[in-house]
């Protein structure tokens, strides 16, 4: 489903508490990114009972019901999980995954809450969500007809939204921390491989995980359990993390002068992780323009050449990391060039061409 405009946690919320109960909405994302919980948080903030239908695991007569004889007339009964007497949300997860007959069973539903001669009552909200087709999960096209029986809205990951939810659900405060140093690991794109891939609802599983273990997980306990629920990338990166929190170093420290970086062969996962925290540093600290530099910004471009003097000498191909192109994103072009002619080595590449 191609969308122009996606939003984040928050927005979705208050977009269904203004679309739902007046049409029928369907919700595409990633998988684990927050779609179930915030419906179910909707429809507690209403004071419905959310009713869930997993798509993926229906057939057509588990909506529109099973025929019975009544004075002569075949007569449909509606499944007793739709069939109430009081307002309700249902909430039709996964639907683009189900069958085309299961989407034809749904086709009243959703425009006239109807199942036969049944009415939901009045008042009652349909919220539909899905995966999309670039995320790797099980989805099936969706007919045009009950495309256009639904209002359309992509959510997608907003850190500060989640990191607030976090805070209120108490989220193991390691977890909070390093979505706060990094943000931009909060979600990846699913794999085409079959691996573990962070999301919103893997970090949180990473937390339940940590507070299983307690203080006395070891190195190698942080490194299985964040294989398991995260991105191989992000996993690393957790298990530096960690290694930081757990030792002396501190990257503010680094760059003001008071530490100098980890050099023993048995940091190299804390180094790299601090490199790579003293990349998103520069990315969020440096300005594209050098125009109007600060002179905060003028110090901190000044003492990271030295800082990538000093990375190089223990590890070129860190430093090196640090200055690339990382999934789009490079440092100023400006610092780039004083960067280069400074320490031409970290413009090489490991073949030793520039």
């Amino acid at each position: 489903m191609n969308q122009a405009l996606s939003v984040t946690q928050k927005q979705l919320y208050d977009f269904l508490l203004n679309v739902a109960p007046v049409r029928p909405v369907f919700i595409w994302g990633a998988p684990g990114i927050g779609k179930s919980s915030i419906v179910e948080s909707f429809a507690e903030e209403l004071g419905m009972e959310c009713v869930s239908l997993l798509g993926s695991q229906l057939a057509p007569e588990d909506i529109i019901g099973v025929p019975q004889i009544e004075n002569g007339y075949s007569v449909f009964c509606p499944p007793k999980n739709i069939a109430r007497t009081e307002p309700f949300c249902l909430f039709l997860d996964e639907l683009n995954a189900c069958s085309h007959e299961v989407q034809k069973a749904f086709y009243s539903l959703i425009h006239e809450q109807r199942i036969g001669e049944y009415r939901l009552p009045e008042g009652s909200i349909v919220i539909g969500a899905g995966n999309r087709a670039q995320d790797s999960a099980i989805v099936k096209p969706m007919s045009s007809a009950l495309i256009n029986r639904m209002v359309h809205v992509q959510l997608r990951a907003s850190h500060r939204d989640w990191l607030e939810w976090a805070y209120d659900h108490s989220i193991h405060p390691h977890v909070i921390e390093y979505i706060q140093l990094r943000p931009d690991h909060l979600w990846s794109e699913p794999p085409k491989t079959e691996e573990p891939f962070s999301t919103p609802r893997s970090w949180h599983m990473l937390s339940d995980c940590l507070y299983g273990y307690g203080e006395n997980a070891s190195d190698q306990d942080i490194d299985m359990i964040a294989r398991g629920c995260l991105s191989p990338h992000h996993a690393n990166q957790f298990k530096g993390f960690i290694k930081q929190v757990n030792s002396r170093f501190d990257l503010a420290k680094i760059i003001n002068g008071e530490m100098k970086w980890p050099s023993e062969p048995g940091e190299r996962d804390l180094l790299y992780f601090m490199a790579q925290s003293f990349r998103a540093q520069l990315l969020k600290e440096l300005p594209n323009d050098k125009q109007g530099l600060r002179d905060s910004q003028q110090q901190l471009s000044f003492r990271a050449k030295d800082l990538l003097k000093d990375l190089a000498s223990i590890s070129l191909e860190i430093a090196q990391m640090v200055v690339s192109e990382q999934k789009g994103e490079v440092l100023p072009a400006w610092f780039m060039l004083e960067v280069i002619r400074d320490l031409p080595r970290l413009a090489l590449k490991k073949d030793g061409k520039s």
